[in-house]
């Protein structure tokens, strides 16, 4: 092997790999993977995985830091420090914020905004602006590579885009371009319909799941696939909540359409028997729905039909969950929980399934996956030449999680008093540590825009370029 200038040597750890888990040595030097060998070279300084699962840096393509304007919620400081604790080093950030992100002027400014408040790298999916869908055929993969698009409304949604044809024409602009369209697949219409028939919101969580029914994604998913066959559009539509949905996506890709699908742990975690129970704080748009349509999900994700996993991580305060129920926002805290919620859930239910073959489930879905979809180079393989990166991750540690476990600056997480199987040790951002659980300590904020233009001198913003939508208060969809 040649001679490598070596300044870490990630020893003793079951290596996930994409050609499978293995023992080995990570050797790191300037901030990458310099190479993944069988032994360790002699003077370098090792960091002890003591036996445990060594993964690449988790990446959650679906979160909302809230910067700006609704930094009351959540900010980077929290977000970035619940994002390593629960082993995730990448993010990609959603435009509902104040303002919102739906110029690439206003992307821009939020990176600039984040620049040195961050413990974890960050992109952004720009929002699809009804009154401007033109600004996809023009938009610099530098800026954003992925949009956002509400079809249905909640408090946090900037814009809905419910008009039939203007629908049409953001996907015909995102197909010119190349955006992959990220969805909120919920048809606005039939909430209309059916608010109008019946009156108005429930006074009580037991009948949330059929104020906002299993009917209005599945409608609007369909309208997705037909403008996927027609423009050929690459659409990822986000927590899925159905058992319908599921089917339709899973039977479109196998068709060779090309859509993908996420999952949440929320919905892999929760059912609707929680919500009746629990309120607010499994309040989701979607809905967190039955017994039958979990069962799917996790089908879906031993299957592989899923694409990824997300957190949704969309924190509001306690003081907000605990509004009547019209006025309480749907959404909550989830990046710290994501990976450990779901490695719980799958050693539950397939507990004869060899833990090797789940941690690849994980990594291929929480990293590999991701990466690929959305651009992310030196990102989510355990590699030579990939980002130093790294979570040590002990997959039999049971513990229990309690309001003083959570960081995200709300305070409170819906698995509160769940016992947990598997946890996060230590995360390693860029090859220097960014979280050590041990030691309760977190590391710098190295983290950084990834895009080429956060190394470029820009001009200062004017206030209108940070301001194109036409609201700059909180609006109607999770988030």
């Amino acid at each position: 092997m040649a001679r490598v200038n070596t300044r870490l040597a990630v020893v003793n750890g079951r290596l996930v790999t994409p050609s499978g888990v293995r023992p080995g040595v990570v050797l790191v030097a300037d901030g990458r993977i310099a190479a993944v060998v069988d032994s360790v070279p002699e003077h370098v300084p090792v960091l002890d995985a003591a036996g445990r699962y060594v993964l690449p840096g988790l990446i959650d393509s679906h979160v909302h830091f809230r910067t700006p304007g609704l930094e009351h919620k959540e900010d980077w400081e929290h977000g970035s420090r619940a994002a390593v604790a629960g082993g995730v080093t990448t993010v990609l950030d959603m435009p509902n914020t104040v303002p919102p992100t739906l110029h690439p002027d206003a992307v821009v400014a939020k990176a600039r905004r984040i620049a040195g408040r961050s413990l974890v790298d960050y992109a952004f999916h720009i929002g699809a602006d009804p009154l401007h869908p033109e600004v996809l055929v023009d938009l610099d993969p530098a800026v954003a590579r992925s949009a956002k698009v509400f079809m249905a409304g909640h408090h946090t949604a900037p814009t809905v885009v419910d008009d039939p044809e203007v629908l049409d024409k953001v996907f015909a602009a995102a197909a010119v371009s190349g955006v992959r369209l990220v969805l909120h697949a919920e048809d606005q219409r039939l909430h209309d319909l059916l608010d109008a028939w019946r009156g108005g919101p429930p006074d009580a969580y037991r009948d949330y799941e059929r104020w906002r029914p299993r009917s209005s994604p599945i409608s609007a998913v369909v309208r997705v696939l037909e403008l996927v066959r027609r423009h050929g559009t690459a659409a990822h539509i986000l927590h899925l909540s159905s058992a319908e949905e599921a089917d339709l996506v899973a039977a479109a890709a196998a068709e060779g359409l090309p859509v993908t699908f996420e999952l949440t742990a929320h919905h892999l975690s929760f059912t609707d028997a929680d919500t009746a129970r629990g309120g607010a704080r499994t309040r989701l748009a979607p809905a967190i729905r039955g017994p039958r349509d979990q069962d799917r999900l996790w089908a879906a994700l031993r299957a592989g039909e899923v694409a990824t996993l997300g957190s949704d991580h969309a924190p509001h305060t306690a003081a907000e969950k605990e509004r009547p129920v019209a006025d309480a926002p749907p959404g909550l805290p989830g990046v710290q929980e994501l990976a450990t919620a779901v490695w719980t859930g799958m050693r539950r239910r397939w507990p004869e399934e060899d833990p090797d073959t789940a941690v690849r489930r994980l990594v291929r879905h929480l990293a590999e996956r991701p990466a690929e979809l959305f651009g992310l180079a030196g990102k989510g393989r355990l590699v030579a030449g990939a980002d130093a990166d790294l979570v040590v991750f002990d997959p039999d540690h049971r513990w229990m999680l309690s309001a003083s476990d959570v960081e995200a600056k709300c305070g409170w997480s819906a698995y509160e008093g769940w016992t947990f199987t598997g946890r996060v040790q230590l995360t390693v951002k860029s090859g220097r540590i960014a979280y050590d659980r041990e030691r309760g300590t977190f590391g710098d904020p190295v983290g950084r825009w990834l895009s080429p233009l956060a190394e470029e001198p820009v001009e200062e913003l004017t206030e209108e370029s940070t301001t194109e939508s036409p609201t700059e208060r909180e609006g109607t969809g999770n988030g």
